[in-house]
C-alpha cells in the first residue's frame, strides 16, 4: 500500500497546490466539494481563479507570506473548519494545503494543563 494512500479517503477534503496555486493534488472529499467547479479535473488549474475579490486576494498575500488561515464557516446549517497552510518538503516551501472539516453542531471543548 502506498503510505500516503490513507489521504484519499479521508474524511476532510484535502487540496494541495504549489507555490504558485496550481493544484497538484485533491483527495475524494475535496473533488466531490468542488463537483460543480470541476472536481478532479481542477488538478492543473490554479486554484486563484476558482476565488473571487477580496478572497483571491487574501490567498495570494498569506501565500506569499506563507501565513497559515484557520476559520470557521457555516452554509445551509454544516458548520465547517478550513485550514489553510503552508507545506514544506526537506525544509522547502512547497505550496499550500487546504483542509475542509465538517464539524458537528455541538462539540465538547476541553482545556488541558500542562504535566
Amino acid at each position: 500500500m502506498d503510505r500516503h494512500q490513507w489521504v484519499k479517503e479521508f474524511a476532510g477534503a484535502v487540496t494541495v497546490c504549489d507555490p504558485h496555486g496550481v493544484i497538484l493534488e485533491m483527495n475524494d472529499r475535496s473533488a466531490r466539494m468542488f463537483e460543480e467547479q470541476g472536481g478532479r479535473a481542477l488538478v492543473g488549474s490554479n486554484l486563484l481563479d476558482c476565488h473571487p475579490e477580496p478572497a483571491r486576494t487574501k490567498l495570494e498575500q498569506l501565500m506569499e507570506a506563507r501565513q497559515a488561515n484557520v476559520y470557521t464557516v457555516e452554509k445551509k446549517g454544516v458548520k465547517k473548519l478550513i485550514y489553510q497552510t503552508p507545506w514544506y518538503s526537506s525544509g522547502r516551501y512547497g505550496g499550500f494545503v487546504e483542509i475542509v472539516l465538517e464539524l458537528p453542531s455541538e462539540m465538547p471543548h476541553f482545556i488541558r494543563r500542562g504535566s
